[in-house]
């Protein structure tokens, strides 16, 4: 078993936003290492993400199936815009 204090301050005290997001990044990979079923840790949040959907739909599982996949689409068309203004912002760059 992977171990780690998260009061180290080499390991977590980072002082840059950088380095506190490595250190995140750290804690999350250990943690995760230590998951023997990654299934059953997410399964609370999938439950709750299913029901969510389930109480929007006033308890219609087709249409809370319908209001997922509307999720998800927008999800994937944010990241799509996203991923065309960042290109967009680079080829911008490269001429200038």
């Amino acid at each position: 078993m992977v171990t780690h204090d998260p009061h180290n301050a080499e390991e977590c005290g980072g002082v840059s936003p950088s380095e506190r997001s490595l250190a995140g990044r750290l804690m999350a990979e250990l943690s995760w290492a230590n998951t023997k079923d990654r299934s059953a840790r997410t399964a609370p949040a999938r439950a709750a993400r299913d029901q969510t959907f389930l109480d929007q739909a006033d308890g219609d599982p087709v249409r809370a199936a319908h209001l997922r996949k509307a999720h998800f689409t927008r999800m994937a068309l944010k990241s799509a815009q996203s991923r065309r203004r960042t290109r967009e912002a680079r080829l911008a760059g490269d001429a200038a």
